[in-house]
């Protein structure tokens, strides 16, 4: 049934915290339903606005690492690419940032 994408152990943690994240949501919007608060994005936001902007950030921040890892080996003469989990890493705290000041 998956077979179509390159299940690495990366992306399947990276997936796990989108689902745990949107149950985590669903579960707090029922208990304390959310108002509009304005942080550091430009507009007026609510807490699921802010989920889907950070995951499109956080989905950014790792296409580009992939897409830069290569460069970044040559550049620092690393023999191999960086750790995929550097971007991981990256991109969660992306994500948390825009969920905590968004």
């Amino acid at each position: 049934m998956f077979e179509w994408m390159a299940w690495t152990t990366p992306v399947a943690v990276f997936f796990c915290c989108i689902v745990l994240a949107l149950a985590g949501m669903t579960v707090w919007e029922i208990k304390a339903p959310t108002t509009l608060r304005r942080g550091f994005l430009p507009m007026e936001t609510t807490r699921g606005d802010r989920l889907f902007i950070g995951l499109l950030a956080a989905a950014y921040v790792n296409l580009m690492f992939v897409g830069l890892s290569g460069k970044l080996a040559a550049w620092m003469g690393l023999e191999a690419d960086p750790s995929i989990w550097i971007s991981f890493v990256l991109s969660m705290g992306l994500l948390a940032l825009i969920m905590r000041k968004g």
